[in-house]
C-alpha cells in the first residue's frame, strides 16, 4: 500500500528568495482554501504540516478520495525524487539523446548511472554540477537534464503534498502564476 506524495518543485527559486516565495505561496494556498494555515501532525517526515483546506478539491483532477494528509514545505537546496524505484533514463539538454540506466528487463546498464550519481552528490553539496552526455560529449548542467517520469528535480523550494488525488493542470498553472510565473515540475513518489 504505502503513502504517496506529489511535490511541486519551483525550478526558478533562488536560495535567497525561497523563504519569501514559500510564504507567498502558502498565503495563496490558504487563501484559495486548498490548505489550512494552522499546522498539525499531518505529513510524513516532518513534525508539522498544513492539513487540507475546505476547497482542496479545486486543486485535483478527480475527487477520487479526500486527502488524508497535508503539505510540507521544503526550503533549501534539495534533491527531490520519487522515492521507490528509480528513473529509467535521463535526456541530454543538448542533443535530446537518452542515457538509459536499465534494460527492458530492469538490468542495470553498466557505467550509465555512475556519472549522474556523482553529479547529484556534487549538486547536493555545492548547488552546481554537470554531466557529460555519452552521445554528444557536451557537459550539461545537471538541472537542465530531464528525467523519465520527472523522477528527479533539483531546487531550493518544494511543496510536498502527502496522500492527495492527482493535481489538475489548471491548479499547477495557477500555482505557477502565484509564484510569479516560475517554472514548476511535479515529482510523484511513493514510500
Amino acid at each position: 500500500m504505502g503513502n504517496h506524495f506529489q511535490t511541486v518543485v519551483d525550478l526558478d527559486a533562488t536560495p535567497e528568495e525561497a523563504p519569501a516565495l514559500a510564504a507567498r505561496a502558502l498565503e495563496w494556498l490558504v487563501g484559495q482554501g486548498i490548505v489550512r494555515a494552522e499546522r498539525t501532525d499531518c505529513v510524513l517526515g516532518a513534525p508539522l504540516g498544513h492539513p487540507p483546506g475546505p476547497h482542496w478539491a479545486s486543486a485535483v483532477e478527480h475527487e477520487d478520495w479526500e486527502p488524508t494528509d497535508g503539505l510540507k514545505i521544503e526550503i533549501g537546496r534539495t534533491v527531490f525524487f520519487g522515492g521507490q524505484g528509480d528513473a529509467e533514463h535521463a535526456t541530454c539538454p543538448h542533443c535530446a539523446t537518452r542515457t538509459v540506466f536499465y534494460t527492458d528487463y530492469w538490468e542495470i546498464v553498466e557505467g550509465a548511472w555512475e556519472p549522474f550519481h556523482a553529479a547529484i552528490s556534487t549538486w547536493h553539496a555545492t548547488g552546481a554540477a554537470a554531466v557529460a552526455c555519452a552521445h554528444c560529449g557536451h557537459a550539461g548542467d545537471l538541472t537542465a537534464w530531464s528525467w523519465a517520469g520527472d523522477y528527479y528535480a533539483f531546487g531550493y523550494l518544494g511543496f510536498e503534498f502527502w496522500d492527495w488525488p492527482e493535481f489538475a493542470p489548471r491548479f499547477l498553472d495557477a500555482f505557477a502564476t502565484a509564484l510569479g510565473g516560475h517554472r514548476l515540475v511535479l515529482v510523484w513518489g511513493k514510500l
